[in-house]
């Protein structure tokens, strides 16, 4: 791997970790803006669609364009807007302000977590390809880490205050990208030599049978993990009377456990498991351990149950991630942008439901969730993906 790729890598796994911090500043706030802003379970879940909405429709679209321009434009331009939608979020009370600050940030999602993983499989070979979207996920987890804590401390001065740390956290993902990320022309040639025109050949490459499935698993599980993720503060808290201080313990565990699995074991897992392994192991316990949530009574039992339940959520992401990006040495755009627009369909779906129960009954909204993760489980033992050079010969 070349000093400019490994600074390359480097730069998109700085800027994740910022974003990420940014994001997870601001979830255990969220049940207590609710209650103070008098909102409603399905206000909350009509938020997080409309985010999921805004990606689902910008997905695709960057997708192929990441593929023709390059990619480094579009990642600044979506950092950007990233730290506009949580600045909009943070000088308003109003409703519709809010949810227009939630579709630029669906926005802005649609043009960075794509195609900076469309970068990452650009710039690596297969080999290298899990270790380093098992960097890209950490990213993640290191701002899960400290992303809570730090959003329930500053949630003391003010429940906006997490808010504006991160577009503060989006300001400066954007200078380092434009500063550090690499400009040499091989890279630009490599990234733009993808695809150069997105001919109706290069979506039969990818829309084949095993992927249509694969695509399908996505559409599905995004769906009952978003159900379980998008109102899990609120479950908590008004359940289990969690304090703002026990729901950022949780996603502080959890962040650290999601963090040491990606950055020390993933790769070793999934040379031991392979993906499509683990994708079943990660369903199975994300779906048991969901319905222990339900069942149980016991705060610890939560605890623990929680901890298992997005760890699994945090690996099943990166394995689904590399599988795709293994499957054609081009298009990568387009498959990442596929992935994330199938991805968005259901968290639109997930957080409208999950809400609108959620205000009829606490717990019927998980009792669902747990019937699609099963789905999704028995779906993943269908799944038969050829292998790359399958892609290559056609």
């Amino acid at each position: 791997m070349s000093r400019e790729v490994k600074r390359a890598i480097f730069i998109l796994v700085f800027s994740e970790f910022l974003v990420c911090l940014g994001m997870s500043l601001v979830f255990p706030v969220m049940p207590f803006l609710k209650t103070q802003l008098h909102l409603s379970a399905t206000d909350m879940g009509i938020m997080s669609s409309l985010f999921a909405l805004a990606q689902f429709v910008a997905s695709p679209i960057i997708g192929q364009l990441s593929d023709r321009i390059g990619r480094r434009p579009i990642i600044i331009v979506g950092l950007a807007l990233y730290g506009v939608s949580e600045l909009l979020f943070a000088v308003t009370n109003h409703l519709g302000l809010f949810d227009l600050s939630r579709i630029i940030g669906g926005i802005a999602a649609g043009m960075y977590i794509p195609t900076a993983q469309a970068l990452a499989a650009d710039i690596t070979t297969p080999r290298q390809r899990a270790q380093v979207i098992g960097l890209l996920s950490a990213s993640l987890s290191g701002g899960l880490i400290l992303g809570p804590g730090l959003g329930g401390i500053l949630a003391g001065i003010s429940l906006k205050t997490p808010f504006y740390l991160a577009a503060l956290m989006g300001l400066f993902a954007v200078l380092a990208t434009i500063f550090f990320l690499p400009k040499h022309l091989e890279l630009q040639q490599h990234t733009a030599s993808a695809a150069p025109d997105m001919k109706a050949s290069d979506w039969r490459k990818v829309m084949t049978g095993p992927m249509v499935m694969m695509f399908a698993l996505i559409l599905v599980s995004s769906f009952g993990l978003q159900s379980f993720e998008s109102i899990y503060s609120i479950f908590v808290n008004e359940v289990f009377k969690f304090s703002l201080r026990d729901i950022a313990l949780v996603l502080t565990l959890n962040g650290l456990c999601s963090l040491i699995l990606q950055v020390a074991f993933f790769d070793r897992i999934v040379q031991w498991l392979g993906e499509t392994r683990l994708i079943r192991l990660c369903f199975f316990l994300s779906f048991t351990s969901i319905g222990w949530i339900v069942l149980t009574h016991v705060k610890w039992h939560v605890m623990v149950a929680t901890l298992i339940a997005f760890t699994c959520f945090d690996l099943l992401r990166p394995a689904i991630t590399t599988l795709l990006t293994k499957q054609s040495t081009s298009n990568q755009g387009i498959i990442n942008g596929l992935n994330l627009s199938l991805t968005s369909l259901g968290n639109i779906a997930g957080p409208l439901l999950a809400g609108s129960l959620l205000d009829w009954n606490y717990h019927i909204s998980y009792l669902v969730t747990v019937v699609l993760l099963a789905i999704s489980w028995l779906m993943s033992f269908a799944l038969r993906l050829q292998k790359p050079h399958d892609y290559q010969t056609n």
